[in-house]
């Protein structure tokens, strides 16, 4: 089965940012997904650069990616270029957080 975008993505849903208890897909920190046969990469961000779980959420997001059918090698890179705001979350969301 050949690995796609979307599973990748879903699979990243299963993350959730520790201090919102919110996805990362839904937080807007998923910037970009690359997928090459089995190889799946994600690059993320975070809510914050000075985040006191950053390598846990870098590493269940790996690790979600790893559980992905068909993915054997995973790899998620972590970025704040550009830095990560609120508005990347859906706007409803967004209003349901009082932001």
């Amino acid at each position: 089965m050949a690995v796609t975008e979307k599973a990748v993505r879903d699979a990243l849903k299963t993350v959730k940012d520790p201090e919102l208890n919110i996805d990362l897909v839904t937080l807007g920190l998923v910037y970009d997904i690359q997928v090459e046969e089995n190889a799946a990469k994600a690059i993320i961000s975070l809510t914050s650069p000075m985040c006191p779980v950053a390598r846990e959420i870098v590493d269940q997001a790996r690790l979600a990616i790893s559980k992905v059918e068909g993915v054997e090698s995973a790899e998620v890179q972590l970025t704040f270029d550009p830095p990560w705001t609120p508005e990347r979350i859906p706007p409803l969301i967004r209003s349901s957080l009082g932001l």
